[in-house]
């Protein structure tokens, strides 16, 4: 087994993409050591996509593309300014309130950074805000997305440790929050410090406009948690449900939308569906052969006879999966890492959907981490801040993060109480 990781992470330091670094690295596996024929392997890539739940997948994008294009994004960041923008660095907390927000309705870290960074970088910058303290707000808080439902790595988490979707994307509320809040703080006193400036208070009537306009997005939300956790819709019917309302929204309320603006909105989404969908393909031989070579069973082994705390095995498990996020795409080391830590997880009587939320948070993370952070990518290519100095800025935000995370982990209740309240386990 140590061949197989060793070709992997071989071919992605000469530069191939993890996708295609997983899926050489098994077919190599599979034929020469296991005497699989090569036809297998694209069996495996189909039939790891061959699940109903990853068709929200497609879905959950167009409604972020949809919302950035139809002025979705632009409300509900007026929204947040007159709610937060006349506290000390008010602009980079409406930063994080509007990713809050925006997390209710697309489920995409990326997505959330393009839409909020086209949006409040350009407004932080005519504001006096430095260029490269805006893009790491924006990325940080961006990671919040895929956390507070809808969840595209909740929905492939689901499907693969089969695990409830509906009382997972129910756990990342709770969590979600005080992400934001970790971040609104710390946020607060790297502002006070610099003396970044703050807006005026808004009027009650410019609070209540804003609300008024921001009203029918808000509504999203409810579509799509409201719709599972009462039994209404499937995740996937949810997602499609909430683009739906995304493009009736912008084509017929606020008609920023228009109709020459769906083919390239659909090109988009559907070039970001492909890119998952690959990454999810490719990352299934991957583990496949883990599963083959018993990785589970000798992975429980070993913590049984290192004889751990639970407390101790997620403290490990938080380190293995960090520097998971800093060098794999998040999506491909879920993939990868789930089915052999199942047992494991087992073992330690870990519940799942906690598990499933402290390893996708941790993976978020690795959003806004060099050398792969896609987040980071996108906020420094809109605000063209070098990688360097984004990492200078980012790193308060990411121990905030971490801070979030060890409470997450560390206190199960609170990521299971409204689960167990709304959706209880049968």
């Amino acid at each position: 087994m140590f061949g197989l990781f060793a070709l992997m992470v071989g071919l992605f330091a000469v530069g191939t993409p993890i996708a295609f670094s997983m899926a050489l690295a098994a077919a190599v596996y599979m034929h020469f050591v296991i005497g699989v024929p090569l036809e297998g392997l694209p069996q495996r890539m189909v039939g790891g996509l061959d699940t109903f739940p990853l068709l929200a997948i497609p879905f959950f994008i167009l409604a972020g593309n949809l919302m950035n294009t139809g002025g979705i994004t632009a409300r509900l960041v007026t929204f947040a300014k007159v709610l937060v923008g006349h506290i000390t660095g008010g602009l980079s907390h409406a930063v994080v309130v509007t990713n809050m927000i925006m997390a209710g309705m697309s489920g995409s870290a990326v997505a959330d950074a393009a839409g909020t960074g086209s949006v409040l970088i350009p407004a932080m910058k005519s504001a006096g805000y430095p260029m490269p303290y805006s893009a790491a707000i924006v990325a940080a808080a961006s990671v919040i997305g895929p956390i507070i439902p809808p969840s595209i790595p909740f929905v492939i988490y689901g499907s693969i440790a089969n695990v409830s979707i509906g009382r997972l994307l129910l756990a990342g509320a709770v969590p979600g929050v005080l992400m934001g809040i970790f971040l609104i703080i710390f946020g607060y006193f790297i502002a006070k410090k610099r003396d970044y400036p703050s807006g005026e208070r808004a009027t009650c009537g410019e609070m209540a406009s804003a609300f008024v306009h921001a009203l029918p997005p808000l509504g999203m939300p409810a579509i799509i948690v409201g719709g599972i956790v009462f039994g209404i819709m499937t995740p996937t019917e949810a997602a499609s449900a909430g683009a739906a309302y995304a493009l009736v929204l912008g084509l017929f309320v606020y008609k920023e939308l228009k109709w020459r603006d769906l083919p390239k909105i659909i090109t988009e989404s559907s070039v970001g569906t492909a890119s998952i969908a690959v990454i999810i393909a490719a990352a299934q031989p991957f583990a496949w052969v883990l599963t083959i070579e018993q990785a589970p069973q000798k992975l429980l082994e070993t913590f049984i006879q290192l004889n751990l705390e639970q407390w101790q095995i997620f403290l490990i498990l938080n380190f293995v999966f960090f520097m998971l996020g800093m060098f794999m795409e998040g999506l491909a080391a879920l993939i990868m890492a789930v089915p052999v830590l199942l047992p494991l997880i087992a073992h330690a009587n870990i519940d799942p959907v906690h598990f499933g939320v402290v390893f996708v948070v941790n993976i978020m993370i690795g959003l806004i981490t060099p050398p792969v952070g896609m987040a980071m990518y996108v906020v420094c290519a809109l605000s063209k801040v070098p990688i360097i100095e984004f990492v200078k800025e980012v790193w308060p935000f990411i121990i905030a993060e971490v801070i979030a995370l060890a409470i997450i982990t560390y206190w199960p209740e609170m990521v299971l109480w409204l689960p167990n309240l709304l959706l209880p386990a049968r």
